[in-house]
């Protein structure tokens, strides 16, 4: 649609968990790094968090894609919102388990232990990613918690991956998941972008595109981004989208911040930059109260600061007016 216009060869801003356009930042390598360790070593359990849109599935989805099949085997669930049933007739299929054990959960552990003990023998891997895991029952996440157990007394004979938002953390505060917790070995969270991180990653796009960034979008284009999608790359996708659309409509060349404005408006973005925070409440100290303002008596007159309104000391060397 706009491609042509702003000399790109495709669209650099879709909302897929494309990995060729994967952008890492600091906290990105650092997750990145994290999640192939999780998966390459016997680790246990590692989680990564992350808000709604910083790019949880795409990180996922790269490392997933990287890894070594030949080595490590990987099934990964990315809609964790199943039955018991459900979640082990899934780890039965991906696992290429017997159809005799998703007849019952007996049948399976006994399988699925045999199946990791065979693969640890060969010097070989395996491991399961749970995509969404905020969404995972407590059930389910004991369920995890019982796979993530089986092990030898010198080796995790099963990798798991647990990513998902801020909440999951909340919820494995829960004194009843305390057990889950405990097992998590690794632990990293992706952070929404700064103003130059912001920039790059635009920048980065547009380029892995075909397009130059500095004729598409202007500086206050970029910082306007920025504020309105408050460092979310989901929603940086979204508003560069529609300004490229935008852009195109009206035959402007680069694009400008009213353009960006417009945009934030449609989707009302800027809610959020109409409610200031709260100042941090001060700790209440107790302070003996003020002596009564007096003229100064004896040899610390000379070190007090002179009173507003005495006109005596209006010609002093201390100017108020």
């Amino acid at each position: 649609m706009y491609e042509h216009f702003f000399g790109l060869r495709e669209r650099p801003f879709e909302l897929v968990p494309n990995p060729r356009f994967l952008y890492l930042s600091q906290r990105g390598r650092e997750a990145v790094a994290n999640l192939r360790y999780g998966l390459a070593f016997p680790r246990g359990l590692t989680l990564l968090l992350g808000d709604a849109g910083t790019g949880k599935t795409t990180f996922v989805t790269q490392v997933v894609s990287d890894i070594d099949a030949s080595r490590v085997q990987v099934v990964l669930i990315s809609n964790p919102t199943l039955t018991r049933t459900e979640f082990y007739e899934a780890l039965v299929h991906g696992f290429g388990l017997s159809r005799q054990a998703s007849s019952s959960k007996t049948r399976f552990l006994k399988e699925f232990r045999s199946h990791l003990e065979a693969r640890q023998r060969a010097d070989l891997l395996t491991a399961m990613v749970l995509d969404e895991a905020q969404s995972l029952s407590r059930e389910l996440l004991e369920e995890v918690r019982l796979l993530s157990n089986i092990d030898t007394p010198t080796s995790k004979l099963l990798n798991v991956i647990l990513a998902g938002q801020p909440e999951l953390a909340e919820r494995l505060n829960d004194p009843a998941l305390r057990h889950l917790k405990q097992r998590i070995s690794l632990r990293c969270e992706l952070l929404p972008f700064d103003h130059d991180e912001t920039a790059a990653y635009i920048a980065g796009r547009l380029r892995i595109a075909g397009g130059e960034p500095a004729s598409i979008f202007s500086r206050e284009a970029i910082m306007a981004i920025h504020e309105v999608s408050r460092g979310i790359p989901r929603t940086i996708n979204v508003v560069c989208d529609n300004a490229l659309i935008s852009g195109f409509a009206a035959q402007a060349r680069p694009i400008v911040r009213s353009i960006v404005d417009e945009i934030s408006r449609d989707f009302d973005l800027r809610r959020h930059l109409l409610v200031q925070p709260p100042l941090p409440e001060r700790p209440q100290t107790f302070a003996p109260p003020a002596p009564p303002v007096s003229a100064p008596v004896g040899p610390a007159a000379s070190r007090d600061v002179p009173l507003v309104n005495d006109p005596r000391e209006r010609k002093g060397r201390f100017h108020f007016f």
